[in-house]
């Protein structure tokens, strides 16, 4: 007999289905990889204009009143201090400075505040959360299965926007404002993962379909917004550098060798700092002062073939590093990659094993794509 897991559905699957999606397991949600090309898709998303499923990434909500203060012990990020309505780019760490996750932290009031983790992750943050919880006065509650999550990313998103609502595009970076539309209460942010610009929609999961209708019966245009699967996704944030949990980050690995030095606030819990020491902090204050040994790098490739994540990077036949990530770059039209390198090593040239051949490559600065 063979044991098979039931799949999450998203709240928007008919949609997704009404529109030719190929849909796959995915964190053991059935989501969309792609349409009908993942190159089509993320030229769309980099020309106009893309809308994304990611109603499995978690959301889990901390009420009462040491709410800042858990979040502060989980939190490489400070979360003291931050203004009702800001978002904070984080890592979760273990006690060895690895990543449990990287996550957003949005403040939405005194004592309340939501967090948004990766989907594969979810479990295992829960019960971080839970296992380290203590005496702080904080309610928990993951709301991932209740609520839905879009993000619409691209040039030409904002603009759009504007026509559903006027206070969408005066919305700064890393903000979010609430609105109620109808008997729902919606959350509307601005981060992004694509390199672009655009939002992130949460709203209630039964108020998730008749959103979209209502989206695009306000905006009109619907050719500047197409939907865009999981390929898409993971080709536009490997342009704009931005890593991918199981991939650039992993247990193993810290922040700090993952270029990620700005979302580590290593002064927390001092003499002058109020917030609440982190966990993994005496570790990464080890690793700030000595180095891990390796650096996260770009890598150009003439060609082709798309380097994959576990291939080797030589120099002079030895092993200096390994592919964490990699796609042939639809902007750029050739291959590109991200690899971890060691710390030590500085020159430009170096050759990446598909096996049988071994390929030049270039190290290039992060992000390949800004815009």
């Amino acid at each position: 007999m063979t044991n098979t897991k039931e799949l999450f559905n998203s709240p928007f699957h008919s949609y997704h289905l009404d529109h030719g999606a190929k849909m796959v397991n995915f964190a053991d949600w059935s989501l969309p990889l792609h349409y009908g090309s993942i190159i089509d898709e993320h030229i769309q998303v980099r020309s106009s204009g893309g809308l994304f499923d990611v109603s499995h990434m978690g959301r889990l909500r901390f009420n009462g009143r040491d709410a800042c203060k858990l979040l502060d012990r989980l939190c490489t990020r400070q979360i003291h201090g931050m203004s009702e309505g800001q978002i904070r780019y984080s890592l979760v760490c273990n006690e060895t400075g690895g990543c449990h996750d990287d996550v957003l932290v949005y403040r939405d009031g005194d004592s309340s505040y939501m967090m948004v983790c990766n989907g594969a992750n979810r479990e295992k943050i829960w019960n971080h959360v839970k296992s380290n919880r203590g005496d702080f006065v904080c309610k928990v509650k993951d709301e991932t299965e209740s609520t839905a999550m879009i993000a619409l990313q691209g040039p030409k998103v904002m603009d759009l926007l504007s026509n559903f609502s006027n206070a969408i595009p005066d919305l700064k970076r890393y903000r979010f404002i609430t609105k109620n539309v109808l008997i729902a209460k919606i959350m509307i942010s601005r981060t992004g993962y694509t390199g672009e610009d655009g939002v992130e929609i949460i709203l209630p999961k039964g108020f998730a379909k008749k959103a979209l209708d209502m989206m695009f019966t306000h905006v009109g245009d619907t050719d500047i917004i197409k939907p865009a699967g999981l390929g898409a996704r993971d080709s536009l944030r490997l342009e704009a550098g931005m890593p991918l949990y199981g991939h650039e980050l992993d247990e193993e690995t810290d922040p700090l060798s993952a270029g990620l030095s700005f979302a580590v606030k290593l002064e927390k819990g001092g003499a002058d700092n109020e917030a609440e020491p982190f966990i993994g902090q005496e570790a990464l204050r080890h690793i700030a002062e000595h180095g891990s040994g390796k650096k996260l790098v770009g890598l150009q490739l003439d060609g082709k073939r798309s380097p994959r994540q576990g291939m080797d990077v030589c120099t002079n036949e030895k092993v200096i590093g390994k592919i964490t990530s990699g796609c042939f770059s639809p902007t750029f039209n050739y291959p590109i990659a991200m690899a971890y390198v060691s710390s030590d090593f500085d020159c430009k040239s170096v050759d990446v094993d598909f096996g049988k051949q071994q390929l030049p490559a270039t190290i290039v600065d992060l992000p390949f794509y800004k815009r």
